[in-house]
């Protein structure tokens, strides 16, 4: 059965039950406090929001977003279609994204992609599915299915902070690397993306800076 966060309530839900399983993660959740929900919009927009800030800062990444919202409304899959690139490009976005964005806009309206059903699969099936498409890389795919689908089990197992924070918090010698989150991670099934959240809130915590995208 596939874990959703859907509302504050569900994380909590989930973290408490969490603590109950791993007692690691008591003195975590003691230092973290309980983290609180982050949502954004789901589908075509929400996957292009994240896409668009890829690798840059925080700052350029709204601005961006915020002309791309300006000029297209809605802003659609149909509306990515339609637009030119070099009108795409005057807005902020660069030729890999342009390029990553019609894809992805085709792929939606041929119906080879429903970004909706991913929410009901498997996490691991769902992340496969969102890094099978040019341009969508693990960090985005994890950071679409926990933030606008509200994937309770989504594992970002390649960020950074969530790495740092079980370093800390487990008393690793070593950040772990991305292949060896996914085993430290199996204690935490089916609420991983629960435990993400818990493990950002914590390296807000102990680092005093965020180590995730606004809301």
């Amino acid at each position: 059965m596939t874990i959703h966060l859907e509302a504050q309530s569900d994380l909590e839900e989930a973290v408490h039950t969490l603590v109950k399983r791993d007692p690691r993660l008591k003195p975590v959740l003691e230092i973290a406090g309980m983290p609180a929900l982050r949502r954004r919009e789901p589908g075509f927009a929400g996957l292009a929001h994240i896409v668009c800030g890829q690798q840059l800062s925080t700052a350029s990444a709204a601005a961006i977003w915020g002309r791309l919202s300006a000029a297209f409304d809605p802003f659609d899959h149909e509306a990515v279609r339609r637009a030119r690139t070099d009108r795409l490009g005057r807005l902020g976005l660069s030729a890999a994204k342009i390029k990553t964005l019609k894809h992805l806009a085709r792929e939606i309206i041929a119906e080879r992609v429903n970004l909706d059903v991913l929410a009901e699969e498997d996490a691991d099936a769902a992340h496969h599915t969102l890094i099978s498409l040019p341009g969508i890389g693990p960090w985005t795919a994890d950071v679409y299915l926990l933030f606008c689908l509200g994937h309770g089990d989504a594992w970002p197992a390649g960020d950074l902070a969530v790495q740092e924070g079980i370093k800390i918090g487990l008393g690793l010698q070593a950040r772990p690397t991305e292949k060896q989150m996914a085993p430290l991670a199996e204690p935490w099934r089916p609420f991983r993306g629960a435990a993400a959240h818990l493990w950002w809130s914590y390296y807000r915590a102990v680092k005093k800076r965020e180590g995730v995208l606004s809301a």
